[in-house]
């Protein structure tokens, strides 16, 4: 959609004033406002004029500065209008004031914060890149993952219980050296020789031998 050039109002109702009603002054007072002050401000239709362009001239800006505002198209229609102000002003004796000079000098900058505007858009990406002086900025490096450190394995209870198991040598049964018709073992306590008697009790009768 193409934007309306919002300061070619005020230009057309000078076009207007100049063209059907010559006899009117833009220098004559319309109304006297008394301020706090106690002084008298005389408001023209010059002053009026230049206080509507201003605060279209702010709509205008706002208008260009939303995302996406802005065409050429607009760019072209405010340079038309600024180079159709600025053609009055040179060429007609009308227009030869200081009051259309400050409405071309409006349309002008209207036309050159569009520029600036869509100028800045266009470098706002890249600045992320480009740091100042024109030189590139380090690309941040990524930071080092670290990945979690295996947990020990812990073998299961019946695993370790199973290995000691195996790894222990059987017990080995132990025969005495016993040769066919050779003495008889020797036990340490007095009396239970092998080959001997059940030693007599002293309470009982002695038992006999056989």
């Amino acid at each position: 959609m193409v934007g309306f050039p919002l300061l070619l109002i005020p230009l057309a109702i000078y076009n207007i004033i100049v063209f059907l009603m010559p006899g009117v002054s833009f220098a004559d007072p319309l109304l006297n406002l008394t301020l706090m002050s106690g002084a008298e401000w005389p408001l023209t239709l010059s002053d009026m004029l230049l206080a509507l362009s201003i605060l279209l001239l702010l709509f205008e800006v706002i208008k260009g500065a939303r995302p996406g505002a802005k065409y050429l198209t607009d760019h072209l229609l405010s340079l038309i209008v600024f180079g159709g102000a600025a053609a009055e002003f040179l060429l007609w004796p009308r227009f030869g004031t200081s009051t259309f000079f400050l409405l071309t000098m409006l349309a002008l900058v209207d036309f050159l914060s569009g520029i600036a505007l869509r100028a800045r858009r266009g470098l706002v990406p890249s600045t992320a890149a480009v740091s100042g002086g024109g030189a590139r900025a380090p690309a941040a490096k990524p930071e080092p993952q670290f990945d979690p450190a295996p947990a020990p394995s812990v073998p299961a209870a019946a695993s370790v219980a199973e290995s000691v198991l195996l790894d222990r040598p059987e017990p080995k049964i132990v025969h005495p050296d016993v040769t066919p018709g050779g003495p008889s073992p020797q036990v340490p306590s007095p009396g239970l020789q092998p080959g001997n008697g059940p030693s007599p009790s002293p309470d009982g009768p002695p038992t006999p031998r056989l």
